[in-house]
């Protein structure tokens, strides 16, 4: 008799072990479908871009155009420092970034015609947005993101200025601090 009940006992504990379980995966389930709502439409509301700027259909190299800038020399914001009593003021001295820098122009894009054979013309508008950009950073930030966030701010940059994406990247190489 002790068997029978103990074997009851135990087939009624499955059983609502298996209705716990069953209402918290519903639980879950819904909280998860809810959340992912939210977030869908924060990002509708804040408009936001599901791809790196410049980023869209890959360009051929066949179809890649560069367009090599003369060598920047760019001097970065003042870093912060600390002071030999513990307080924290701007840096004085400067620190410069000298990199080089090309353009990558997609041949085939409609804009391509209208600035392609111009495009030197353009230099000195190039170099003070991608100035703008650059100054704004610290040594510190620029050794963190120059070529990830920093590079794709300036992309965006130069592609706000032309009003155009037919420069769909930038390369960057010889990067030196001083």
């Amino acid at each position: 008799m002790k068997k029978n009940l103990l074997s009851v006992l135990i087939l009624v504990l499955m059983i609502v072990n298996i209705a716990l379980s069953a209402v918290m995966m519903i639980n879950v389930l819904s909280t998860n479908q809810k959340t992912a709502a939210l977030m869908d439409s924060i990002g509708a509301a804040m408009n936001l871009e599901m791809y790196q700027p410049g980023a869209g259909p890959e360009v051929a190299v066949s179809d890649t155009e560069t367009h090599v800038m003369e060598p920047m020399t760019i001097q970065l914001a003042f870093s912060d420092a600390v002071n030999a009593d513990g307080t924290v003021s701007k840096s004085d001295k400067p620190v410069y970034i000298v990199f080089d820098i090309s353009l990558l122009m997609d041949k085939n894009h409609e804009d391509y015609a209208e600035f392609s054979g111009s495009i030197s013309s353009y230099d000195s508008m190039i170099t003070d947005a991608i100035s703008a950009v650059v100054s704004s950073y610290t040594e510190e930030e620029c050794r963190a993101a120059f070529t990830t966030d920093i590079r794709n701010e300036i992309l965006t940059s130069i592609q706000t200025l032309f009003k155009s994406k037919f420069i769909y990247g930038i390369t960057l190489s010889n990067i030196k601090y001083g």
